[in-house]
């Protein structure tokens, strides 16, 4: 073989290898472009799926969020129905009214009436199932002040700390729920004692004004001279009695005691008569010690 075929063969040889290198390169670019389109076809999958995946996640929280907001409101309708139940039948002749859902205020108005049937102020009831919170003092007096009511109580599964039983604080009573209707029977018998004093006060102004009115009057001054006059003539008649009696008396002491000086002389005549023998008398004897009258 001459050496000019040994260079084309060679030539075609170096071109092939070449060719194929040139094959290889480019597979392997495009196996590099396959892995890159793969992993980032894989990257927007992961990322999608883990979108979904947190959307999933949020969705579930919302879920549970609202479930335990619905449990809760649910919880708290419950109450508000057992302290609203409470009070009808611990005070029958008092007005419990249920505040409407959607209506600004509180839970339940409870007005107040005593035995007579007299309106004693009222008390407004807020019941609250979930973990405490300041915020709901500000709110009960402004519900309180929306009401008119007397008093505000707010009845709390999770009452602060120092809430034992029954907490008056920042003007609201703070209370447990099994204490409830204990608190609701103190506050009731306040209001009722309180209004019976205000009354008994009204009253005694007013018979005070009508007593100070008839002291003043014609009416009262025209008795009062009647009764004066009255007193007046029977004084005058007990004393012309009374002058009449003593000139009696002393006329019939002076002829009793003429009486007695005449029975007393009579015997004293007799007794030297009788040359002592006449029976003595121990009372004109006695008489004769008894001063006589002019």
């Amino acid at each position: 073989m001459t050496s000019e075929l040994w260079a084309l063969r060679r030539k075609d040889e170096e071109r092939e290898l070449g060719y194929k290198q040139q094959l290889a390169a480019e597979e392997e670019r495009i196996r590099a472009e396959t892995r890159r389109s793969v992993a980032d076809e894989y990257q927007l999958k992961d990322r999608e799926k883990d979108e979904r995946l947190a959307a999933a996640l949020r969705q579930v929280k919302e879920l549970e969020a609202k479930m335990q907001q619905g449990s809760q409101q649910a919880q708290g309708e419950v109450l508000e129905l057992k302290i609203e139940e409470l009070l009808r039948e611990a005070f029958r002749d008092d007005e419990i009214s249920e505040v409407k859902k959607g209506q600004r205020g509180a839970d339940v108005l409870q007005k107040v009436t005593d035995r007579r049937g007299r309106a004693c102020e009222s008390i407004l009831w807020e019941t609250k199932n979930a973990q405490w919170s300041e915020t709901w003092l500000p709110k009960l007096r402004a519900d309180q002040r929306e009401a008119k009511a007397q008093i505000a109580v707010l009845v709390t599964v999770h009452t602060p700390p120092e809430v034992e039983t029954f907490l008056y604080r920042d003007g609201v009573w703070i209370v447990q729920r099994r204490f409830a209707c204990d608190l609701a029977f103190l506050l009731r018998y306040s209001l009722i004692q309180v209004y019976a004093e205000r009354a008994n006060l009204a009253g005694k102004d007013e018979k005070m004004e009508i007593l100070y009115g008839y002291l003043t009057s014609v009416e009262f001054q025209h008795r009062v001279q009647a009764i004066v006059e009255g007193f007046t003539y029977l004084l005058s008649d007990v004393e012309r009695e009374k002058r009449w009696f003593a000139t009696k008396w002393a006329r019939q002491e002076k002829e009793i005691r003429k009486i007695i000086d005449s029975t007393q002389g009579m015997y004293g005549d007799l007794q030297p008569v009788t040359g002592r023998s006449l029976m003595a008398i121990p009372t004109l004897e006695a008489s004769l010690d008894i001063p006589t009258g002019n």
